[in-house]
C-alpha cells in the first residue's frame, strides 16, 4: 500500500502567520506639511498601560527617518493628541539629535491623555538654522479680530487669547475658533501662503446671540433668557436658575428670536 505525503499542510499554515506578523503603523506623518519632506514619523499603535487621577498613560514605538539631503543636528517637536471628535486631550514632546542623512531613529513616545487618542499633530520648535528656510517654519503676523470683540480665539485647537489678537501663523492651513458667552461658537478656515507677508488681518462676525440681553441701570449687562415681564418685575433665567429683578433696575431689554415651540 502506498503512503500519502502530508507535508503540504505544514506549508499552508506558515503563510497566514507571516502575514499577521506585519503590524502597520497607526499613523505616518511627514514634516514639514508643505514643500520637500525632511522627516517622516511612523507612530505604532498607542498602548494604554496605567490610569492615574483620571488620565490614561500611553506608549507608542516611533521611527523617525531623515529624508533630507543633510544631517540634522537637533530639532524638537511639541506633539498634540486628539480624540475622535478632534478635541485636544493630551500632549507630548519629541527631541531628535545628530540624525545622519538617510538615517532612521527608533524611540518610545510616552504621554498621558484624558481620552482615547485617535490622531495627532506635530509643531516644530527650536529648529536649527539650516532648516529655517522651509515654508512651514516661516511665520506671518496678522491681527485676528471678531464682531463683537472680546471673543476667545483658538488656533488649531490651541488657546491664543482674546480678540483683537496679534497672532503669528505658520505657512499652511489653519482653523480659527471663536467663542464668546451669549453667542454661537464659530469656526473660520484660513490658509497662509508661501508669499503672504505680515500686516494682514481677519475679522469674524459671531453668530446671533443665543440668549436675551438685559442692561441694568447700574451699567451691568446680563446674558440670560427673559421669562416674564410685568409692571413691577422681570423674571430671567441665568445658567438654568430663575432670578427676579425689580422693574426699576432694568434700563433696556434686547430679545433674540426663538423657534416656536410646537404645541
Amino acid at each position: 500500500m502506498r503512503k500519502r505525503s502530508i507535508f503540504l499542510v505544514v506549508v499552508t499554515l506558515l503563510v497566514p502567520f507571516a502575514v499577521l506578523a506585519k503590524d502597520p503603523p497607526a499613523q505616518v506623518m511627514t514634516w514639514p506639511s508643505n514643500g520637500p519632506t525632511v522627516l517622516r514619523f511612523s507612530f505604532a499603535k498607542f498602548n494604554g498601560f496605567a490610569t492615574v487621577q483620571g488620565r490614561r498613560a500611553y506608549t507608542s514605538n516611533v521611527v523617525a527617518e531623515n529624508l533630507w539631503g543633510k544631517p540634522i543636528s537637533r530639532i524638537e517637536f511639541d506633539v498634540y493628541l486628539f480624540d475622535k471628535n478632534s478635541v485636544r486631550i493630551g500632549d507630548g514632546y519629541i527631541q531628535l539629535s545628530n540624525v545622519g542623512v538617510g538615517e532612521s531613529v527608533k524611540f518610545e513616545f510616552n504621554t498621558s491623555t484624558i481620552g482615547q487618542p485617535v490622531s495627532l499633530s506635530l509643531r516644530a520648535k527650536n529648529v536649527p538654522s539650516e532648516l529655517q528656510a522651509y515654508g512651514e517654519l516661516r511665520r506671518v503676523r496678522m491681527t485676528v479680530n471678531s464682531v463683537p470683540q472680546g471673543a476667545i480665539v483658538k488656533v488649531d485647537g490651541v488657546d491664543a487669547g482674546t480678540t483683537p489678537k496679534l497672532a503669528e501663523l505658520t505657512v499652511g492651513k489653519h482653523v480659527l475658533e471663536f467663542s464668546k458667552s451669549g453667542y454661537n461658537t464659530g469656526h473660520y478656515p484660513l490658509e497662509i501662503g508661501q508669499n503672504d507677508t505680515s500686516g494682514g488681518s481677519v475679522s469674524y462676525e459671531l453668530g446671533s446671540s443665543a440668549h436675551d440681553t438685559v442692561e441694568l441701570r447700574d451699567g451691568s449687562v446680563l446674558t440670560c433668557d427673559v421669562e416674564t415681564v410685568t409692571e413691577i418685575s422681570v423674571e430671567v433665567r441665568i445658567g438654568g436658575q430663575l432670578q427676579t429683578l425689580d422693574r426699576n433696575q432694568v434700563k433696556r431689554i434686547q430679545l433674540v428670536e426663538r423657534d416656536k415651540t410646537p404645541k
